[in-house]
């Protein structure tokens, strides 16, 4: 069973999150690359949790029509 994913550890900088184990961030036993993975909260900071990625996806963020490509032309 996967330990629960903590949403706002109190030092995310001493662990490794790159998978189940939370090692520690000098003694790595998964071999997950050379450098620990940052917690999300390092990368994308407070309410990561709660953003999806996808423009348009939260309440006040309203996404810009897309124009067509100008160099867009039929090939036939």
């Amino acid at each position: 069973m996967a330990k629960r994913f903590p949403i706002n550890p109190a030092h995310p900088e001493r662990n490794c999150w790159g998978c189940d184990r939370f090692c520690a961030a000098d003694a790595l036993l998964c071999g997950n690359g050379s450098e620990r993975t940052q917690h999300p909260i390092e990368t994308f900071g407070p309410g990561w949790e709660s953003w999806s990625g996808i423009p348009g996806d939260m309440e006040d963020d309203t996404p810009a029509a897309e124009a067509p490509a100008a160099d867009a032309r039929a090939t036939g």
